[in-house]
């Protein structure tokens, strides 16, 4: 597991590679990842979108924009945390992603990023 604090919000990301298989005549690599947003700070904070971009060796770069994550806005008291699980398709068995959640001090109104850490998409076999 890596991880990434910015401004007291701790985002933590664990991989794992699901497969491969063919969509559309082309091959195609899975990855699934389990991502912890816990909040350090001593401020209520919210989430409102999020900012990804996918590097795949095979190809061009992807990116992601949307709001919330999987549908929802989490709201973070101080030692709160929010946990979801996602996933990406690339063309190449090696691969990385990062990114950002843009969020509001939902004291303050301030609003900042929290920042993903880059990590890596491997698969097993990629790797011998």
């Amino acid at each position: 597991m890596i991880y990434h604090v910015t401004k007291g919000i701790r985002v933590s990301v664990k991989t794992h590679y699901d497969g491969s298989y063919y969509k559309n005549y082309n091959l195609h690599f899975s990855f699934s990842y389990n991502i912890k947003i816990t909040n350090q700070s001593k401020n209520t904070v919210q989430l409102k979108t999020r900012h990804w971009r996918i590097f795949d060796s095979l190809s061009h770069d992807i990116i992601v924009d949307g709001d919330g994550v999987v549908g929802k806005k989490p709201l973070l008291n101080p030692g709160d945390s929010y946990q979801y699980n996602s996933g990406c398709l690339i063309t190449s068995p090696v691969g990385a992603m990062r990114g950002f959640y843009n969020m509001i001090d939902v004291n303050s109104g301030q609003k900042f990023r929290a920042y993903i850490p880059t990590f890596k998409l491997n698969a097993p076999q990629a790797l011998n």
